[in-house]
């Protein structure tokens, strides 16, 4: 990391929590017609980063074997400074380069119940998905050996010439939580909403 080294996180626990509290990858892979950048849903191991799409997928395809490039960002709010040039964010974001490798097999299986939970854990709860399902899917994984984090959090950094003008700087928090869960249009009356999905409303979604 060259730039923002003061923001720059190396500690595991560290990248690993914000690894959890993500929903969305942004995967880069450099194709024959150029950078591809596309976003996925994830899940992790203790020592991997899963990612999953159609096996039609083609960035997923020439992603096999190749170097590719994962992002994981969270921003929190929003950092208004005296003046528009500092203006910033407080973010948690995760970077990680690696090979990304093709997942077959029991391992495919519990790959995707991995990536399934990591927003709300209804894999073994709802219809077990079909082998035909599975054929369809494609997973890889990118180890986290090579991972790095930058996190920005506090207060707004203004020239000290500013400090005493008339102009207001702070903070606006981003605050998301999950809303009520709405029933599908076609849903048959008398089922009700899994006590696991249920468990998410009002909860912090980052």
């Amino acid at each position: 990391m060259r730039r923002g080294t003061d923001r720059a996180v190396y500690d595991i626990d560290t990248m690993k929590a914000v690894l959890d509290a993500g929903l969305v990858a942004h995967v880069g892979i450099s194709t024959d017609e150029g950078p591809v950048v596309l976003p996925m849903a994830y899940g992790r191991t203790d020592d991997t980063i899963l990612l999953h799409g159609a096996a039609a997928n083609a960035l997923l395809k020439n992603a096999t074997g190749t170097e590719v490039c994962v992002t994981v960002t969270i921003v929190d709010g929003l950092v208004i400074a005296r003046a528009a040039f500092h203006n910033s964010m407080n973010y948690r974001s995760v970077v990680i380069r690696g090979l990304a490798t093709k997942v077959e097999g029991d391992d495919k299986v519990e790959a995707l119940q991995i990536i399934t939970d990591h927003v709300v854990r209804n894999w073994d709860t709802g219809r077990p998905s079909t082998d035909a399902e599975i054929r369809k899917t494609l997973v890889v994984s990118v180890p986290l050996t090579e991972m790095s984090a930058k996190i920005r959090g506090g207060d707004p950094i203004d020239d000290d010439a500013d400090l005493d003008g008339p102009h207001w700087s702070g903070t606006i928090p981003l605050d998301r939580v999950w809303g009520a869960p709405e029933s599908a249009a076609d849903l048959h009356e008398g089922i009700e909403v899994r006590t696991e999905i249920r468990a998410l409303e009002g909860r912090s979604v980052n």
